[in-house]
Protein backbone atom coordinates (compact mmCIF):
# COMPACT_ATOMS: atom_id res chain seq x y z
CA UNK A 1 0.00 0.00 0.00
CA UNK A 2 1.36 3.61 -0.67
CA UNK A 3 2.44 5.12 2.26
CA UNK A 4 -0.19 8.39 1.78
CA UNK A 5 -2.78 5.85 2.20
CA UNK A 6 -1.77 5.23 5.97
CA UNK A 7 -4.25 7.95 7.24
CA UNK A 8 -7.64 6.55 5.56
CA UNK A 9 -9.60 6.30 8.62
CA UNK A 10 -7.92 7.77 10.92
CA UNK A 11 -10.38 10.20 12.02
CA UNK A 12 -13.70 8.04 11.53
CA UNK A 13 -15.20 5.11 8.76
CA UNK A 14 -17.61 7.42 7.89
CA UNK A 15 -16.51 7.10 4.46
CA UNK A 16 -15.04 3.21 4.73
CA UNK A 17 -14.72 1.43 1.34
CA UNK A 18 -16.47 4.50 -0.54
CA UNK A 19 -14.39 5.84 -3.88
CA UNK A 20 -14.35 9.11 -4.89
CA UNK A 21 -13.26 10.90 -7.74
CA UNK A 22 -12.13 14.22 -7.03
CA UNK A 23 -12.26 15.99 -10.31
CA UNK A 24 -10.24 19.81 -10.30
CA UNK A 25 -10.51 22.16 -12.69
CA UNK A 26 -8.36 25.74 -12.97
CA UNK A 27 -9.60 27.61 -10.23
CA UNK A 28 -7.28 28.85 -7.49
CA UNK A 29 -9.36 27.26 -5.37
CA UNK A 30 -7.65 24.46 -6.01
CA UNK A 31 -4.93 25.17 -3.38
CA UNK A 32 -7.28 23.08 -1.24
CA UNK A 33 -7.53 20.16 -3.12
CA UNK A 34 -4.64 18.16 -1.27
CA UNK A 35 -6.35 18.91 2.37
CA UNK A 36 -9.61 18.20 0.53
CA UNK A 37 -8.27 15.05 -0.59
CA UNK A 38 -6.66 14.57 2.36
CA UNK A 39 -9.84 15.02 4.86
CA UNK A 40 -11.78 12.85 2.28
CA UNK A 41 -9.40 9.84 2.84
CA UNK A 42 -8.87 10.52 6.88
CA UNK A 43 -12.50 9.30 7.24
CA UNK A 44 -11.84 6.19 5.29
CA UNK A 45 -12.56 7.27 1.47
CA UNK A 46 -9.98 6.53 -1.56
CA UNK A 47 -9.69 9.08 -3.68
CA UNK A 48 -9.23 9.14 -7.37
CA UNK A 49 -8.59 12.58 -9.16
CA UNK A 50 -8.62 13.72 -12.34
CA UNK A 51 -7.31 16.74 -13.19
CA UNK A 52 -7.87 19.46 -16.07
CA UNK A 53 -4.63 20.98 -18.01
CA UNK A 54 -5.18 24.16 -15.83
CA UNK A 55 -5.70 23.26 -13.04
CA UNK A 56 -2.21 21.27 -13.20
CA UNK A 57 -0.87 24.57 -13.71
CA UNK A 58 -1.66 25.97 -10.17
CA UNK A 59 -1.13 22.65 -8.49
CA UNK A 60 0.77 19.84 -9.64
CA UNK A 61 -0.69 16.50 -10.33
CA UNK A 62 2.89 14.72 -8.39
CA UNK A 63 1.43 16.77 -5.53
CA UNK A 64 -2.20 14.91 -5.75
CA UNK A 65 -0.43 11.57 -6.23
CA UNK A 66 1.24 12.13 -3.06
CA UNK A 67 -1.59 13.42 -1.19
CA UNK A 68 -4.15 10.30 -2.85
CA UNK A 69 -1.36 7.44 -2.72
CA UNK A 70 -3.22 6.77 -6.92
CA UNK A 71 -1.91 7.50 -9.97
CA UNK A 72 -3.73 11.29 -11.22
CA UNK A 73 -5.77 11.47 -14.57
CA UNK A 74 -4.41 14.62 -16.57
CA UNK A 75 -4.99 13.06 -19.88
CA UNK A 76 -7.70 10.79 -21.29
CA UNK A 77 -5.84 7.44 -22.52
CA UNK A 78 -6.07 3.65 -23.75
CA UNK A 79 -6.98 2.76 -19.99
CA UNK A 80 -10.53 4.51 -20.81
CA UNK A 81 -10.28 6.70 -17.43
CA UNK A 82 -13.44 8.12 -17.46
CA UNK A 83 -15.32 5.37 -17.71
CA UNK A 84 -13.15 3.27 -15.23
CA UNK A 85 -13.99 6.24 -12.74
CA UNK A 86 -17.50 6.69 -13.81
CA UNK A 87 -18.82 4.03 -15.97
CA UNK A 88 -21.89 1.31 -15.41
CA UNK A 89 -19.76 -1.48 -13.55
CA UNK A 90 -19.20 -2.68 -10.19
CA UNK A 91 -16.05 -0.67 -9.41
CA UNK A 92 -16.77 2.53 -10.76
CA UNK A 93 -16.91 5.80 -7.83
CA UNK A 94 -19.54 6.13 -5.61
CA UNK A 95 -19.06 9.81 -5.95
CA UNK A 96 -17.69 12.67 -8.34
CA UNK A 97 -16.92 15.51 -7.04
CA UNK A 98 -15.69 18.65 -8.97
CA UNK A 99 -13.86 21.15 -6.36
CA UNK A 100 -13.41 23.48 -7.46
CA UNK A 101 -15.59 24.42 -10.44
CA UNK A 102 -15.09 27.17 -12.37
CA UNK A 103 -17.61 28.90 -14.16
CA UNK A 104 -16.15 27.36 -17.49
CA UNK A 105 -16.71 24.09 -16.51
CA UNK A 106 -20.09 24.42 -14.47
CA UNK A 107 -21.42 25.83 -17.33
CA UNK A 108 -20.13 23.26 -19.87
CA UNK A 109 -22.05 20.21 -17.78
CA UNK A 110 -25.29 22.10 -18.30
CA UNK A 111 -24.65 21.85 -21.72
CA UNK A 112 -22.92 18.27 -22.07
CA UNK A 113 -19.98 19.38 -23.21
CA UNK A 114 -16.94 17.31 -22.59
CA UNK A 115 -13.78 18.44 -23.81
CA UNK A 116 -11.38 17.89 -21.16
CA UNK A 117 -10.60 14.88 -18.69
CA UNK A 118 -12.99 16.48 -15.50
CA UNK A 119 -15.89 16.92 -18.19
CA UNK A 120 -15.76 13.77 -19.85
CA UNK A 121 -15.74 11.92 -15.93
CA UNK A 122 -18.81 13.90 -14.99
CA UNK A 123 -20.65 13.12 -18.54
CA UNK A 124 -20.20 9.54 -17.60
CA UNK A 125 -20.76 9.95 -14.00
CA UNK A 126 -24.17 11.72 -14.92
CA UNK A 127 -25.19 8.68 -17.82
CA UNK A 128 -24.38 6.23 -15.17
CA UNK A 129 -25.84 7.46 -12.36
CA UNK A 130 -23.34 8.31 -9.98
CA UNK A 131 -24.01 11.16 -7.25
CA UNK A 132 -22.09 14.65 -8.73
CA UNK A 133 -21.28 17.10 -6.22
CA UNK A 134 -20.47 20.45 -7.66
CA UNK A 135 -18.58 23.25 -5.83
CA UNK A 136 -18.17 26.35 -7.69
CA UNK A 137 -15.37 28.94 -7.43
CA UNK A 138 -15.08 31.76 -9.06
CA UNK A 139 -15.20 35.63 -8.43
CA UNK A 140 -18.26 37.45 -6.98
CA UNK A 141 -18.95 39.28 -9.93
CA UNK A 142 -18.97 36.62 -12.02
CA UNK A 143 -21.59 34.82 -9.60
CA UNK A 144 -23.57 37.46 -10.22
CA UNK A 145 -23.55 37.04 -13.87
CA UNK A 146 -27.30 35.62 -14.82
CA UNK A 147 -26.48 32.29 -16.73
CA UNK A 148 -24.13 31.38 -14.49
CA UNK A 149 -27.20 31.56 -11.84
CA UNK A 150 -29.08 30.19 -14.40
CA UNK A 151 -26.36 27.38 -14.76
CA UNK A 152 -26.39 26.88 -11.16
CA UNK A 153 -29.88 26.17 -10.95
CA UNK A 154 -29.95 24.45 -13.97
CA UNK A 155 -27.47 21.68 -11.82
CA UNK A 156 -29.60 21.46 -8.67
CA UNK A 157 -32.89 20.59 -10.68
CA UNK A 158 -31.18 17.40 -12.38
CA UNK A 159 -30.58 16.43 -8.96
CA UNK A 160 -26.97 17.39 -8.68
CA UNK A 161 -25.38 19.12 -5.07
CA UNK A 162 -23.90 22.65 -5.61
CA UNK A 163 -22.00 23.44 -2.11
CA UNK A 164 -22.22 27.18 -2.31
CA UNK A 165 -19.03 29.20 -1.47
CA UNK A 166 -18.24 31.23 1.60
CA UNK A 167 -19.35 34.93 1.11
CA UNK A 168 -16.68 37.08 3.51
CA UNK A 169 -14.39 40.14 2.95
CA UNK A 170 -16.24 41.31 -0.18
CA UNK A 171 -15.00 37.75 -1.74
CA UNK A 172 -17.20 34.45 -2.65
CA UNK A 173 -14.75 32.07 -1.56
CA UNK A 174 -14.56 28.23 -1.97
CA UNK A 175 -16.43 25.71 1.01
CA UNK A 176 -14.16 25.29 3.66
CA UNK A 177 -12.49 21.47 3.43
CA UNK A 178 -14.51 20.45 6.69
CA UNK A 179 -18.44 21.51 5.08
CA UNK A 180 -17.35 19.62 1.71
CA UNK A 181 -15.94 16.48 3.73
CA UNK A 182 -19.20 16.73 5.96
CA UNK A 183 -21.35 17.19 2.89
CA UNK A 184 -20.23 14.19 0.71
CA UNK A 185 -20.28 12.36 4.49
CA UNK A 186 -24.23 13.43 4.60
CA UNK A 187 -24.91 12.38 0.59
CA UNK A 188 -23.29 8.58 0.94
CA UNK A 189 -24.56 8.13 4.52
CA UNK A 190 -27.15 5.47 5.34
CA UNK A 191 -30.40 6.89 5.12
CA UNK A 192 -32.26 5.58 7.44
CA UNK A 193 -33.80 7.99 9.99
CA UNK A 194 -35.40 9.77 6.26
CA UNK A 195 -39.04 12.00 7.14
CA UNK A 196 -38.29 11.81 11.03
CA UNK A 197 -37.61 14.70 13.15
CA UNK A 198 -35.26 14.47 16.00
CA UNK A 199 -34.93 17.22 18.33
CA UNK A 200 -32.17 17.51 20.61
CA UNK A 201 -30.60 19.04 23.22
CA UNK A 202 -26.63 20.37 24.20
CA UNK A 203 -24.61 21.81 26.26
CA UNK A 204 -24.82 23.98 29.22
CA UNK A 205 -27.33 26.03 30.44
CA UNK A 206 -26.37 29.08 32.45
CA UNK A 207 -28.40 30.76 35.52
CA UNK A 208 -27.17 34.67 36.13
CA UNK A 209 -26.11 35.78 39.52
CA UNK A 210 -26.29 40.07 37.88
CA UNK A 211 -25.93 41.00 34.44
CA UNK A 212 -22.42 39.64 33.87
CA UNK A 213 -21.72 37.09 36.54
CA UNK A 214 -23.95 33.60 36.56
CA UNK A 215 -23.64 29.92 37.39
CA UNK A 216 -22.97 27.03 35.10
CA UNK A 217 -21.47 23.52 34.68
CA UNK A 218 -18.53 21.99 32.42
CA UNK A 219 -20.22 20.59 29.72
CA UNK A 220 -19.04 21.30 26.41
CA UNK A 221 -21.75 20.58 23.92
CA UNK A 222 -19.60 18.16 22.30
CA UNK A 223 -22.12 14.61 23.05
CA UNK A 224 -25.22 16.63 22.12
CA UNK A 225 -23.46 18.08 18.79
CA UNK A 226 -22.44 14.51 17.73
CA UNK A 227 -25.75 13.09 18.08
CA UNK A 228 -26.96 16.12 15.99
CA UNK A 229 -24.45 15.69 13.26
CA UNK A 230 -25.40 11.85 12.92
CA UNK A 231 -29.09 12.68 13.00
CA UNK A 232 -28.91 14.92 10.09
CA UNK A 233 -26.43 12.87 8.28
CA UNK A 234 -29.21 9.72 8.47
CA UNK A 235 -31.44 11.97 6.85
CA UNK A 236 -33.53 13.48 9.69
CA UNK A 237 -34.67 16.74 10.05
CA UNK A 238 -32.62 17.78 13.70
CA UNK A 239 -33.23 20.17 15.07
CA UNK A 240 -30.76 21.59 17.79
CA UNK A 241 -31.51 23.50 20.93
CA UNK A 242 -28.26 24.44 22.75
CA UNK A 243 -26.75 26.49 25.43
CA UNK A 244 -23.17 28.57 25.07
CA UNK A 245 -20.66 26.22 23.61
CA UNK A 246 -17.92 26.93 21.58
CA UNK A 247 -19.03 24.66 18.70
CA UNK A 248 -20.40 25.35 15.34
CA UNK A 249 -23.69 23.52 15.20
CA UNK A 250 -23.67 20.77 12.38
CA UNK A 251 -24.53 21.38 8.60
CA UNK A 252 -28.00 21.08 7.52
CA UNK A 253 -29.42 20.88 11.16
CA UNK A 254 -32.24 23.83 12.82
CA UNK A 255 -29.83 25.31 15.07
CA UNK A 256 -31.88 27.38 18.33
CA UNK A 257 -29.44 29.02 20.54
CA UNK A 258 -30.51 29.54 24.50
CA UNK A 259 -28.92 30.99 27.51
CA UNK A 260 -30.97 29.79 30.56
CA UNK A 261 -32.96 26.80 31.73
CA UNK A 262 -36.05 28.81 31.16
CA UNK A 263 -34.86 29.46 27.68
CA UNK A 264 -34.54 25.66 26.98
CA UNK A 265 -37.93 25.01 28.37
CA UNK A 266 -39.55 27.35 26.11
CA UNK A 267 -37.62 26.40 23.17
CA UNK A 268 -37.99 22.69 23.58
CA UNK A 269 -41.91 22.56 24.50
CA UNK A 270 -42.54 25.12 21.59
CA UNK A 271 -41.06 22.50 19.32
CA UNK A 272 -42.80 19.51 20.92
CA UNK A 273 -46.25 21.49 21.13
CA UNK A 274 -45.91 22.64 17.14
CA UNK A 275 -44.22 19.56 15.63
CA UNK A 276 -44.31 16.05 15.33
CA UNK A 277 -41.18 15.23 17.02
CA UNK A 278 -40.40 11.60 16.15
CA UNK A 279 -37.06 11.40 18.72
CA UNK A 280 -36.28 13.94 21.65
CA UNK A 281 -33.00 13.48 22.92
CA UNK A 282 -31.98 15.11 26.27
CA UNK A 283 -28.40 15.48 26.06
CA UNK A 284 -28.04 18.83 27.98
CA UNK A 285 -26.35 19.43 31.24
CA UNK A 286 -28.98 21.84 32.44
CA UNK A 287 -28.57 23.93 35.40
CA UNK A 288 -30.29 22.26 38.57
CA UNK A 289 -30.51 25.66 40.38
CA UNK A 290 -31.16 29.36 39.29
CA UNK A 291 -30.92 32.61 41.75
CA UNK A 292 -33.94 33.29 43.88
CA UNK A 293 -33.72 36.75 42.82
CA UNK A 294 -31.04 38.23 39.73
CA UNK A 295 -29.37 41.51 40.65
CA UNK A 296 -29.47 44.38 38.57
CA UNK A 297 -26.19 45.26 36.98
CA UNK A 298 -23.02 43.95 38.27
CA UNK A 299 -22.75 43.45 42.42
CA UNK A 300 -19.52 44.89 43.87
CA UNK A 301 -16.68 43.06 43.72
CA UNK A 302 -15.46 44.09 47.31
CA UNK A 303 -16.14 42.35 50.32
CA UNK A 304 -18.27 39.49 51.14
CA UNK A 305 -22.13 38.21 49.60
CA UNK A 306 -23.73 34.87 49.39
CA UNK A 307 -26.60 34.01 46.95
CA UNK A 308 -29.74 31.77 47.74
CA UNK A 309 -30.81 29.39 44.99
CA UNK A 310 -33.86 27.49 44.27
CA UNK A 311 -34.40 24.59 41.73
CA UNK A 312 -34.53 24.79 38.03
CA UNK A 313 -37.66 23.71 36.05
CA UNK A 314 -36.98 19.42 35.17
CA UNK A 315 -37.14 19.90 31.24
CA UNK A 316 -37.29 16.35 30.51
CA UNK A 317 -40.60 15.45 33.01
CA UNK A 318 -42.61 17.81 31.01
CA UNK A 319 -41.70 15.96 27.44
CA UNK A 320 -43.77 12.53 27.67
CA UNK A 321 -46.78 14.91 29.08
CA UNK A 322 -46.55 17.22 26.03
CA UNK A 323 -46.04 14.43 23.46
CA UNK A 324 -46.42 11.05 24.38
CA UNK A 325 -45.27 9.21 20.90
CA UNK A 326 -42.03 10.83 21.12
CA UNK A 327 -39.39 8.30 21.68
CA UNK A 328 -37.43 10.24 24.64
CA UNK A 329 -33.90 9.07 25.38
CA UNK A 330 -32.51 10.87 28.86
CA UNK A 331 -28.93 11.17 29.49
CA UNK A 332 -27.85 10.68 33.38
CA UNK A 333 -24.71 12.44 34.68
CA UNK A 334 -23.32 10.97 38.17
CA UNK A 335 -20.06 11.24 40.01
CA UNK A 336 -17.72 8.76 41.76
CA UNK A 337 -19.96 5.58 41.33
CA UNK A 338 -19.50 1.99 40.66
CA UNK A 339 -20.87 0.77 37.56
CA UNK A 340 -23.59 -0.69 39.23
CA UNK A 341 -24.82 2.13 41.38
CA UNK A 342 -24.57 4.13 38.07
CA UNK A 343 -27.10 1.86 36.22
CA UNK A 344 -29.26 1.49 39.41
CA UNK A 345 -29.63 5.26 39.52
CA UNK A 346 -30.03 5.86 36.23
CA UNK A 347 -32.99 3.36 35.90
CA UNK A 348 -34.40 4.71 38.43
CA UNK A 349 -34.14 8.12 36.82
CA UNK A 350 -35.62 6.78 33.67
CA UNK A 351 -38.74 5.34 34.99
CA UNK A 352 -39.44 8.64 36.85
CA UNK A 353 -39.58 10.54 33.80
CA UNK A 354 -40.71 8.06 31.42
CA UNK A 355 -38.20 7.69 29.14
CA UNK A 356 -37.69 4.92 26.84
CA UNK A 357 -33.98 4.92 26.82
CA UNK A 358 -31.25 6.57 29.19
CA UNK A 359 -27.70 7.37 28.59
CA UNK A 360 -25.73 7.09 31.88
CA UNK A 361 -21.57 7.86 32.72
CA UNK A 362 -19.87 8.46 35.27
CA UNK A 363 -18.00 12.15 34.78
CA UNK A 364 -15.26 11.94 37.70
CA UNK A 365 -13.45 9.16 35.09
CA UNK A 366 -10.33 11.00 34.23
CA UNK A 367 -10.63 12.11 29.81
CA UNK A 368 -14.26 11.10 29.80
CA UNK A 369 -17.50 13.35 29.51
CA UNK A 370 -17.25 16.90 30.00
CA UNK A 371 -15.30 18.93 27.62
CA UNK A 372 -13.41 15.67 26.52
CA UNK A 373 -13.68 13.82 22.78
CA UNK A 374 -14.37 10.60 24.56
CA UNK A 375 -17.01 9.11 26.92
CA UNK A 376 -18.01 6.12 28.47
CA UNK A 377 -21.63 4.98 28.65
CA UNK A 378 -23.73 2.55 29.46
CA UNK A 379 -27.58 3.07 27.28
CA UNK A 380 -29.95 1.56 29.54
CA UNK A 381 -33.61 0.49 27.89
CA UNK A 382 -37.19 -0.25 30.30
CA UNK A 383 -36.57 -3.45 31.10
CA UNK A 384 -33.33 -1.99 33.17
CA UNK A 385 -31.37 -4.14 30.47
CA UNK A 386 -27.68 -2.48 29.74
CA UNK A 387 -28.00 -2.63 25.52
CA UNK A 388 -24.34 -1.08 25.66
CA UNK A 389 -21.62 -0.66 27.63
CA UNK A 390 -18.28 1.30 26.26
CA UNK A 391 -15.82 3.47 25.97
CA UNK A 392 -15.21 5.55 22.27
CA UNK A 393 -15.16 9.07 20.72
CA UNK A 394 -18.63 10.83 21.44
CA UNK A 395 -18.92 10.51 17.25
CA UNK A 396 -18.74 7.01 17.24
CA UNK A 397 -20.66 6.77 20.53
CA UNK A 398 -23.75 9.03 18.96
CA UNK A 399 -23.77 6.77 16.38
CA UNK A 400 -24.39 3.73 18.79
CA UNK A 401 -27.24 5.48 20.39
CA UNK A 402 -28.97 6.50 16.72
CA UNK A 403 -28.62 3.09 15.93
CA UNK A 404 -30.33 1.60 19.04
CA UNK A 405 -33.08 4.19 18.52
CA UNK A 406 -33.35 3.37 14.59
CA UNK A 407 -33.91 0.16 15.82
CA UNK A 408 -36.73 0.82 17.93
CA UNK A 409 -38.27 2.81 15.47
CA UNK A 410 -38.20 0.40 12.38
Amino acid sequence: MHPSKDIIGTKGQELQDRRIALCITGSVGCLRSVDLARGLMRYGAEVFVVMSREAAKLVTPTMLEWATGNPVATELTGKIEHIWLAGEHEESCDLVMVAPATGNSLSKITCGIDDTPVLSTVTSAIGSGIPVMIVPAMHESMYKNPFIIENIEKLKKAGIDVIEPVREEGKAKIATVDTMVEMVIQKLYAKDMQDMTVLITAGPTIEYIDDIRYITNKSSGKMGFALAQDAVRRGAHCILVSGPTNLTPPEGCEYIPVETTEDMKHAVTTQLKEKNIDVFIAAAAVADWKMERKAKGKLPSSGKFSIELSPTDKIIEKVKKLSPATVLIAFKAEYGLTGEQLIAKSYERLQQVNADYIVANDVSEANTGFQSDENRIFVINTKGEVLFKGKDSKTALAQRILDIVKNALT
